[in-house]
């Protein structure tokens, strides 16, 4: 090979040389940037854990507080503070959109705690911002939002705040937007339960925000809407725990519970206070004649006339039926008249469709006036209630002292009497604990009436181990309810409740073995049983003289609307009224109860075994009456 051929041969070699060094430079820079690329991207997807990490501590924090009894307006709190401060957000606020008689306006209802909105509260004055009722406009991103039912985010921030506060000058404006690091708005809809509930708005130093963000804004905006109907569910409980489904009126529990912490504050204050009891006036007769429908209506039309006439402290309630009351704290009985002529008025003056005009009597007691017994108050409300009824209804009547013996002191005497003098056997061992409670509760305030609730239900218990204890106050709420549906004057009432009372009690007479068999009575039995009525009106209560009034209800207790029953086998109106009413309601609650040989019905089984009695154990009105309590749950 020549000279010239080994220097080409050699330029050659040098050059794939020189080749190779470049290729493998190359190799060598594109692995150095992929790793570059590749540290790059792991920082990011580690600062996106991060932030993950930080929003799915946030929403585990949010989603304990909703499962604790922490109240709504705290948990919004937490969650506008941990979005600010953990997720590096300027300010986050909730605004709900709220309507009343002026039209629709917004209100913050939580916001973070930064600089930015005292730095928004100095420019736009007092009342700060939080505390404002802010505009509500249509073309606002607030209402486009809703619309679409979408998160928006928006740059236009002098537009958003002059939305909200349109007298606020241009000038202010452009002040409150300059030299601040807000870019942007995002103003994500809450739909809380299908119904709009308001908005959760952002502010952020970024003009731009990923898709994965907006998702997760979106997510949280879900925590906030299932929180608040978590709070409307609690609250929804709260409030039937405390009112009457049919009128939205205080039930009679809250009633009971607001007088004696009215009591108590009388007490310590020196100041009386007032009931007014009302009762609408013929609602049989509404009933009979349009229908239960228009008696409900003619029963919620005066609910809305208590509500509209009570002051913010006032307690207006259902206690039953037609029958409502009204606690006046710091009212004595002059003002109590007034306000009771105020409320039959109003009550005379509404004209309902179909209706027409109704009424209703009223009674006024005062506490300290006329007694400072509470029991003995309601006692004397109810009279004077029932004085007006009698003078011809659509009236007021101020209560008169007491100047007869209570139906309570009777009741208690006559369960006294039977206890201390061993009428009855099986009851022997519980006498002297019994009489000394029926003398002297232990509770100074226990109300006597209560006594006697409590002592009906442990005598019960001796026959009846299954027995629901506080059943026996429900049969004497219904009962008395009942009987005012019918117009019963107040002496048959008051027998009617001593009655409730001492119905049953001959059945402490009866063997435990017989009262308690699992299998069918035979003939012999039954007749055992069908005796009890005729045992406790001749032989238990007979020899006590100031009861006699009491004994037919209680001997009549079994008899039957067309004859068939015992022990007389006397029908129809021959039947008093009041043992008819203690029948259908002494059927009802032992159905709803266990018994040896069954497991209880539910109300709804044990309403229709009860009107497919109805001409048969009892009248028809009477049983339609009755299905209207229970339906309503007026107890």
């Amino acid at each position: 090979m020549g000279l010239f051929d080994k220097f080409k041969e050699l330029t050659r070699k040098v050059s794939e040389v020189e080749n190779n060094i470049y290729h493998e430079k190359r190799d060598y820079l594109e692995i150095y940037e992929r790793n570059i690329e590749l540290e790059r991207e792991i920082a990011e997807r580690t600062e996106e854990l991060n932030d993950a990490n930080k929003r799915m501590f946030t929403l585990q924090h949010i989603w304990d507080m909703m499962n604790s009894s922490t109240p709504l307006e705290n948990v919004l709190e937490a969650i506008v503070n941990s979005t600010q401060g953990e997720l590096g957000y300027m300010h986050c606020a909730i605004i709900r959109k709220c309507v009343d008689e002026e039209g629709e306006f917004l209100r913050i209802i939580a916001q973070s705690n930064d600089g930015l909105i005292d730095r928004l509260n100095n420019f736009i004055g007092s009342p700060g911002i939080q505390t404002r009722r802010l505009n509500y406009s249509h073309e606002s991103v607030f209402a486009d939002t809703m619309r679409q039912r979408t998160i928006i985010q928006t740059k236009s921030i002098d537009l958003s705040l002059s939305s909200v506060l349109p007298d606020l000058p241009q000038e202010t404006v452009n002040k409150i937007i300059s030299n601040q690091p807000v870019k942007s708005v995002i103003v994500v809809p809450l739909i809380a339960q299908k119904q709009e509930f308001g908005w959760f708005c952002v502010f952020t130093a970024r003009e731009e925000l990923a898709s994965a963000e907006m998702d997760f804004l979106g997510l949280f905006a879900k925590q906030i809407e299932m929180a608040i109907t978590i709070a409307d569910l609690f609250q929804a409980v709260r409030e039937q725990a405390v009112t009457d489904a049919l009128t939205g009126l205080y039930n009679r529990r809250y009633f009971e519970e607001a007088l004696e912490k009215e009591v108590q504050r009388a007490k310590r204050q020196k100041q009386p206070f007032s009931i007014i009891g009302i009762d609408l006036d013929y609602l049989k007769k509404i009933n009979d004649t349009y229908g239960h429908t228009f008696g409900d209506l003619a029963i919620k039309t005066i609910a809305d006339v208590l509500k509209s006439n009570a002051r913010s402290v006032d307690v207006p309630a259902r206690i039953g039926g037609e029958e409502f009351n009204v606690l006046l704290p710091g009212i004595n009985s002059e003002g109590a008249m007034i306000a009771a002529e105020r409320i039959r008025k109003s009550i005379e003056a509404v004209e309902i469709d179909t209706i027409g005009h109704i009424t209703g009597s009223l009674g006024v007691a005062t506490y300290f006036e006329h007694s400072e017994d509470v029991e003995e108050l309601l006692e004397l409300t109810d009279q004077a209630m029932y004085t007006s009824k009698r003078n011809g209804r659509n009236r007021v009547t101020i209560a008169e002292p007491v100047s007869e013996t209570s139906w309570q002191e009777i009741a208690v005497n006559t369960f006294i009497d039977i206890l201390s003098k061993n009428r009855i056997p099986k009851a022997r061992h519980l006498s002297k604990e019994l009489c000394l409670k029926l003398k002297a509760p232990a509770n100074k305030d226990e109300l006597s009436k209560d006594s006697l609730f409590t002592v009906a239900d442990m005598l019960t218990k001796l026959y009846n181990p299954m027995h629901t204890s506080g059943s026996v106050k429900n049969k004497v709420l219904m009962a008395v309810t009942l009987a005012k549906r019918f117009d019963l004057p107040k002496e048959d009432i008051d027998n009617l409740k001593i009655a409730v009372l001492l119905y049953d009690i001959g059945n402490l007479m009866l063997p435990d073995e017989l009262l308690q068999k699992t299998t069918p009575l035979t003939d012999e039995e039954r007749d055992t049983i069908k005796n009890h009525p005729v045992i406790a009106a001749r032989e238990i209560l007979k020899p006590i003289s100031y009861i006699q009034d009491v004994l037919p209800i209680i001997e009549n207790h079994h008899e039957n609307w067309d004859g068939s029953g015992y022990p007389n086998k006397i029908s129809k109106d021959e039947i008093p009224l009041t043992s008819q009413i203690i029948l259908i309601l002494d059927q009802y609650f032992a159905l709803i109860e266990p018994r040896p040989y069954r497991s209880k019905l539910s109300s709804k089984d044990a309403l229709a075994i009860v009107k497919a009695d109805a001409g048969k154990k009892w009248n028809d009105t009477l049983v339609k009456e009755f299905i209207s309590l229970i339906e309503h749950d007026i107890v």
